[in-house]
């Protein structure tokens, strides 16, 4: 799917934090105009064209995708929403930015995935961590084989603060909503997972419980190819947002860490301190910017944009192998999850 336009239109679904950043992010991405946002409520979809310079603000998603300038969509709507959304797109023949997942179960998933194949239009899953400046290094060394034979994979991802029970409620839980994103980079740098060992538990809010949920985590990976990996998850990080991730092979590391959010270390009377980010808006600020310059770049050069659907069902797949194992206490291959 390409698109010869010099200007392709965009249809912005979603006017929450993460859709404020896409907008703004929009502007400095050369050859794309937001022709309309749409969002349930009124008010926010006039600050999302007051962002972006949009034409419209409406609150009927359905008639923004159906514009007829708009080329492409990006769907920032809440999770239960995206599967619907997407299959309209496909279906108008628009391309497709949507953040993670297309659903919560494997089988809607796939059917999503069926969809968007059989109207051959061009989808791109936001998985941002794969775009991140450090990632994208990483994962070039690993394909010259600069690692030698890969042997481990580690990953640890501590968010700063738990989330409200709403948000719980729905968000198909730890392993499924924040484990994923380790989850795809371990297919990302290193290959498919063949089995899975997870535990569980509630150490810092009873709130998790009453979502049938787990605010810590660490799993156990191997892969088809005989890597070991390892990951810690958790809801909760007093000192700011943590995020390392390791692959290690027989000649060499590579070891992906930002602690420091400004290069600045102040020293004093025998010790010194530096600030951490706060969030994954700013840890990831350059990856929420490079992920959709990637997507139109694919767009209008012929390219099948990456991560695709197919990278969605796969790592959803492995998510709810990971889920799997720590409902049912013990190991699980990933080739159990399946419609």
């Amino acid at each position: 799917m390409t698109i010869e336009k010099k200007m392709i239109g965009v249809a912005f679904l979603g006017v929450g934090r993460m859709g404020e950043t896409h907008l703004r992010n929009l502007r400095s991405v050369p050859g794309v105009k937001v022709v309309v946002v749409a969002d349930p409520s009124q008010e926010a979809a006039q600050r999302g064209q007051e962002l972006s310079g949009a034409e419209l603000a409406i609150t009927d998603v359905e008639k923004a995708i159906e514009h007829a300038a708009v080329d492409a969509v990006i769907i920032v709507t809440p999770t239960n929403t995206h599967a619907r959304l997407i299959e309209l797109a496909a279906k108008a023949g628009k391309a497709i930015f949507s953040e993670k997942p297309i659903a919560l179960d494997l089988e809607e998933t796939q059917r999503v995935v069926e969809v968007v194949k059989e109207q051959g239009v061009a989808m791109q899953l936001g998985f941002m961590r794969r775009f991140d400046p450090g990632y994208a290094k990483a994962k070039q060394r690993i394909q010259a084989g600069e690692l030698g034979k890969l042997e481990t994979f580690r990953a640890l991802s501590r968010d700063t603060y738990p989330p409200e029970l709403k948000f719980l409620l729905g968000s198909g839980g730890l392993f499924v909503d924040m484990a994923v994103h380790d989850l795809d980079l371990a297919r990302f740098l290193v290959g498919e997972v063949d089995e899975v060992c997870a535990w569980g538990g509630v150490l810092i809010d009873e709130r998790f419980s009453k979502a049938n949920d787990v605010d810590t985590a660490v799993t156990l990976l191997r892969f088809r190819d005989g890597v070991l990996g390892v990951m810690e998850t958790s809801r909760r990080s007093n000192w700011g947002y943590d995020i390392r991730t390791e692959v290690a092979g027989s000649l060499g590391k590579v070891v992906i860490e930002a602690p420091q959010k400004t290069p600045l270390l102040f020293a004093r009377d025998f010790h010194s301190t530096f600030d951490h980010y706060e969030n994954f808006p700013d840890r990831f600020e350059l990856g929420y910017r490079l992920e959709l310059e990637a997507f139109f770049d694919a767009l209008k050069n012929g390219r099948l944009p990456s991560p695709g659907p197919e990278d969605a069902l796969e790592t959803l797949r492995l998510a709810l192998a990971v889920a799997k194992s720590w409902q049912e206490k013990r190991s699980v291959k990933v080739s159990e999850i399946h419609v």
